[in-house]
């Protein structure tokens, strides 16, 4: 792909998720007048849609420079638009004042591939014991009891019974931001009616 065809699919992209931002009202106009549209309003729809992403993933998937995106998630953060969240060594991102903390930290681990099979198993089978979770994931059993303590410590899970804490909630996320959790949450979203009700105790 030559540096033209690069230019062009980075305008696409920052184009696509502007219209995003515009329609998510996460844009101020003072952003507009300043002419900085079309980065900024991509960062606001890119984050709409992707809420929890972190700094790098952001920038990568925007194909924007580093200064560039540290810029404009400042300006966006200082008009109130976005807020961000220190999640270990990951700065993540979300539209301010849309998600509780409880709804924060659980995408933050949604947004990691190993909890979120984790999670994804657990609601579309509860009772999986964790050498259960270990092969449908497709890791150790060692590291799916590393994320479950994580989980437990983040208050998303109990390791007593592998009870996920908030399961409708998590489900919500899932489904709502299925597009950008990849194969196995867009499963999940198609069999989502069959699980609302679901009741670890039932």
């Amino acid at each position: 792909m030559g540096d033209g065809e690069i230019d062009q699919s980075k305008r696409a992209t920052l184009r696509r998720f502007a219209a995003l931002g515009a329609a998510s009202s996460l844009v101020s106009s003072a952003s507009a007048e300043e002419g900085n549209s079309d980065a900024r309003g991509a960062l606001a729809g890119y984050i709409a849609a992707t809420p929890g992403a972190h700094f790098s993933k952001i920038r990568d998937d925007l194909k924007l420079g580093t200064g560039e995106t540290q810029h404009h998630l400042r300006e966006l953060t200082r008009e109130g638009a976005i807020e961000r969240r220190k999640d270990g060594d990951y700065s993540r991102y979300f539209p301010a004042g849309r998600f509780t903390e409880f709804e924060q930290v659980a995408l933050g681990y949604l947004r990691r591939e190993t909890p979120r099979g984790m999670l994804v198993a657990l609601l579309e089978s509860p009772d999986a014991t964790a050498a259960e979770l270990a092969a449908r994931v497709g890791v150790s059993q060692p590291t799916v009891s590393k994320y479950a303590a994580q989980l437990e410590a983040a208050g998303l899970l109990s390791r007593t019974d592998y009870t996920i804490e908030e399961p409708e909630t998590v489900l919500l996320l899932l489904v709502r931001y299925a597009d950008s959790f990849g194969e196995n949450a867009a499963r999940l979203a198609d069999d989502a009616p069959d699980l609302v009700a679901y009741d670890p105790d039932g």
